[in-house]
């Protein structure tokens, strides 16, 4: 689906974003292969898409139930038992009937922000599944359940398809993220450990809850949560660890034998600040927005300046694939003086050896030259376009 936005429609921020990135950033980004190395091109699902909720835990720490506690129903596809018993990726969203759709039929759906995910291949796709059902909660968010984190090697290698990355697309893509713990479950696999250390970058999106705590009583809670606490803070590699609700999200009601009166308060409060925080989501969603496409356009930036860096180290005539492949071996050197020719911060560039893989594959001659006039536009656009677009619509919300 093509992205085209007459001057005249330019009526929010999202719209101006659209048009920006049509004019000033898809350029340079098909120029040199953003799209390729990085991340697929941008299409209108991914700016209109609502804001989404990304569940993450072991398994049987009440995700799907969490997501039926909030809906107040159950939703197409869902399974929940004491197993492992959701291994697919399901988005819940708002639909007007009850239905699922299948994960391939998704990823194609142009009306829908899921088509980065084909890059997972079909073992991922047959993993992942929609649910639509008509929810007033669902009309402003997405649900994103995920498969309960695996603790054996054994049964991590039967996932068939790049778990850690599908997480971490959709940590990139979602406005919060929800580790679910269970106090009877306080100890932090590997893999789960793997996936926690997957989110860096998205600190600000992270909350924590600790659910099913009505199982437990008050000194045993208390126990339990300095132990959650001192294990996340090693995980997280954080001075804090960012807000931890206490509840129990399912639909039964909370244990009165061993809270207590005091318990079964503190419990509806908790459970009444996650799902204010959880309606604060649309409202800040606009700014993730802003915050995510000015990421991109320095990322696609420092692209572009590599791209056409290794072009100009490629000689003229003789010898290219020996000299496409001393650039490959010493990528990492390229970078450091494409950093200091350009004075760009050195955590802004991408993994040398990521990069180093997807480069193999390319000629490196039928690179672009760097274009000043294309670097420019994206300078113009984060200097002047966007805060003038922000200033035009103070109201970036309505």
């Amino acid at each position: 689906m093509s992205l085209k936005v007459p001057a005249s429609s330019v009526t929010s921020v999202i719209d101006g974003l659209k048009r920006l990135y049509l004019q000033k950033l898809k350029p340079l980004e098909v120029t040199y292969g953003y799209n390729s190395f990085v991340s697929p091109l941008l299409t209108n699902s991914d700016f209109d898409a609502k804001p989404m909720v990304l569940l993450l835990g072991q398994y049987s720490t009440g995700k799907t139930t969490f997501i039926k506690h909030m809906l107040n129903s159950s939703y197409p596809g869902a399974h929940i038992g004491p197993e492992p018993t959701t291994d697919r990726f399901v988005v819940v969203m708002s639909g007007p009937d009850e239905r699922s759709i299948p994960g391939n039929t998704v990823a194609v759906q142009a009306d829908m922000p899921f088509g980065g995910l084909t890059n997972f291949g079909t073992a991922f796709l047959s993993k992942f599944e929609c649910s639509h059902m008509p929810h007033p909660l669902l009309e402003n968010i997405t649900f994103v359940d995920s498969p309960g984190v695996l603790s054996g090697e054994k049964q991590r290698a039967e996932r068939a398809y790049d778990f850690i990355g599908v997480t971490s697309w959709f940590a990139s893509k979602s406005d919060l993220i929800l580790l679910l713990f269970d106090p009877h479950k306080l100890d932090i696999s590997d893999e789960f450990k793997r996936v926690i250390s997957s989110l860096k970058g998205h600190d600000d999106k992270i909350r924590v809850v600790l659910n099913k705590a009505d199982r437990v009583d008050t000194q045993q809670l208390m126990r339990i949560y300095g132990a959650l606490m001192w294990s996340l803070g090693k995980v997280l590699n954080t001075p804090e660890v960012n807000r931890v609700y206490i509840g129990s999200f399912n639909d039964k009601p909370i244990n009165d034998d061993i809270r207590g009166p005091i318990g079964k308060e503190l419990f509806e409060k908790e459970q009444e600040d996650l799902l204010s925080d959880l309606k604060d989501i649309p409202k800040k969603a606009c700014d993730r927005k802003i915050n995510e496409f000015v990421k991109r356009a320095r990322a696609a930036k420092i692209h572009a300046y590599i791209i056409s860096h290794l072009k100009k180290k490629m000689p003229a005539m003789m010898g290219k694939a020996k000299a496409q492949q001393k650039l490959i071996d010493n990528l990492e050197d390229e970078f450091v003086k494409v950093q200091k020719e350009f004075h760009l911060p050195p955590g802004d560039f991408p993994n040398v050896d990521q990069f180093k893989e997807i480069l193999s594959g390319y000629n490196i001659d039928k690179f672009e030259k760097l274009k000043p006039k294309m670097i420019q536009a994206v300078d113009d656009m984060l200097a002047h376009d966007i805060p003038m677009l922000l200033k035009a619509f103070r109201n970036p919300y309505g």
